[in-house]
């Protein structure tokens, strides 16, 4: 209630008419500092004096912390202590008997004491600070009195990390494209590991694993993972290289974990075309090609050849004709760098044509080399006789073939033929006086009839009968099943069996 509500009138419950008697009678009540209503000396009513809280003046239990230890560590064990409580209730008998319990569910518990009203808080479970690193544990105390009256008390519970996990890549590999060329020193990529950890358990520090070889020539900052090459990588030495950065923890102990790193250089258009021909002694691109005079349109002159270090589009070469003395006599294929006439030479031509060719590479910054022609017109008889000059030489390098393919040749026909008179000799080692010693199987039925020929001295026999296994012998001398074959020179007759049966054809 609030202060100076008027609750009833003391004056008029008691029949009183004088306000002296009421201020004598209710002095001392309403004069006590404690006392909760006071009588209006004036008119007799009764009214508050000061706010009255119900909790306060119905009170039950008292919730007392007598130990408490604000800190677990996450790897505690299930039924470890963290406090101890006590609980006091003003009544007494059935009134005073307290029921505490914890109001969530949270893993934890209160254990009763060996003493009355006196409980442990334990925990029930397991903890990960990594999941919940901060427990408010409000505890309850109720008791059994009509109507019942609570209590609440709220222990506050941090969680403490323990170094229990690795520090983790956001993946097992990790692929970067490094363009060749680089500036030796500079930072080129870098990686990154998280740890779910807390304060040092979670301070990471980043090392190239030595075994890998390359420590030489990468660098890696400890503390954010970047990683600097120590020279320029060069497409054309190396393509591609691979290594593996290990992360660690600073906890004890430290725990760590690494990624595997590949790298791949892009090519640069860092290189020139190279002509291969024309090059003269001196190393100049410069060369001279004669040709007869008579020769038809279409007639290939001479090819430009030519390579680029790079690759791709970098290494695509391109040939254009950028002076030549007469465009009605010469083409330059623009892919393959074959120069053709376009027509036949009159006798108003020029007996020396001059053929400036460009090869451009077809980089994003074209890098090119320029390559001259001499084009000598000649008769026809001097032409001859230079090509035969030519032809000579090739001829020479013809004959080396083939000698070499003529003693490949006799060699593997002597060994062929060495073949063919060795299984003629085994042939002819066989004896003439061939006997087949066979028996004839117990079980035959007469259906079937075996045979074999053999010869002695002129004659001719045919042992025939019924078929034989194999290690089956026959008696020598014996002429059961044994037909002797005329010649065929004289007489077509021939014996044949069927079943036990031998019939002439």
């Amino acid at each position: 209630m609030k202060e100076g509500t008027v609750v009833g009138n003391v004056a008029k419950d008691l029949g009183l008419d004088k306000t002296s008697l009421i201020d004598r009678r209710f002095r001392v009540v309403s004069g006590s500092k404690d006392a909760f209503f006071e009588v209006n000396p004036d008119n007799g009513a009764l009214q508050v004096r000061q706010k009255i809280d119900r909790e306060e003046l119905c009170q039950g239990s008292e919730i007392e912390v007598t130990s408490l230890s604000n800190t677990v560590s996450e790897d505690s064990k299930p039924g470890n202590v963290i406090s101890l409580i006590s609980v006091t209730d003003k009544d007494s008998g059935v009134n005073g008997k307290i029921i505490s319990r914890i109001n969530e569910e949270v893993p934890f518990e209160l254990k009763p004491s060996y003493k009355e009203n006196t409980y442990s808080v334990v925990t029930k479970g397991f903890l990960d600070r990594e999941q919940v690193s901060h427990y408010e544990i409000t505890i309850i105390a109720t008791d059994c009195g009509e109507p019942p009256l609570s209590t609440l008390k709220t222990l506050s519970i941090e969680i403490s990390d323990v170094n229990d996990n690795r520090p983790q890549f956001s993946q097992n590999t990790l692929q970067f494209y490094l363009v060749e060329n680089n500036v030796a020193g500079a930072s080129i990529f870098s990686v990154s590991a998280t740890d779910k950890d807390a304060n040092d358990n979670a301070v990471i520090s980043y090392n190239i694993a030595r075994e890998n070889g390359l420590t030489s020539f990468l660098n890696v900052n400890p503390d954010n993972g970047h990683i600097s090459a120590l020279k320029s990588f060069d497409f054309e030495t190396l393509k591609k290289f691979q290594f593996q950065v290990v992360a660690s923890d600073s906890g004890t102990p430290s725990l760590s974990s690494n990624v595997t790193v590949n790298v791949f250089i892009l090519d640069q258009n860092d290189n020139a075309p190279v002509i291969l021909y024309p090059v003269s002694s001196n190393g100049s691109a410069e060369g001279v090609e004669e040709i007869p005079r008579n020769v038809n349109a279409g007639h290939l002159v001479t090819k430009v050849r030519a390579y680029d270090a790079d690759i791709g589009y970098n290494g695509w070469l391109l040939f254009s004709l950028q002076e030549v003395s007469d465009h009605s006599l010469f083409a330059l294929d623009r892919y393959t760098g074959r120069i053709r006439t376009l027509r036949s030479f009159t006798e108003t031509d020029e007996a020396e044509h001059k053929l400036l060719i460009l090869v451009k590479d077809n980089g994003n910054v074209s890098l090119s080399a320029t390559a001259t022609v001499l084009i000598k017109v000649v008769e026809p008889k001097e032409a001859f006789a230079a090509s035969d000059v030519k032809s000579a030489t090739k001829d020479d390098e013809d004959d080396n073939v083939t000698f070499y393919l003529m003693i490949t040749l006799g060699s593997v026909s002597t060994l062929f033929l060495i073949s063919i008179i060795v299984l003629i000799a085994m042939q002819c080692s066989k004896s003439t006086d061939y006997t087949s010693k066979y028996l004839q199987e117990p079980n035959y039925d007469g259906t079937l009839c075996h045979s074999i020929q053999y010869r002695s001295g002129e004659k001719r026999y045919m042992l025939v009968g019924p078929r034989m296994s194999i290690g089956s012998t026959i008696v020598p001398g014996s002429h059961a099943n044994t037909l002797m074959l005329p010649d065929r020179r004289h007489t077509s007759g021939e014996m044949f069996c069927l079943g036990n049966d031998y019939r002439r054809v």
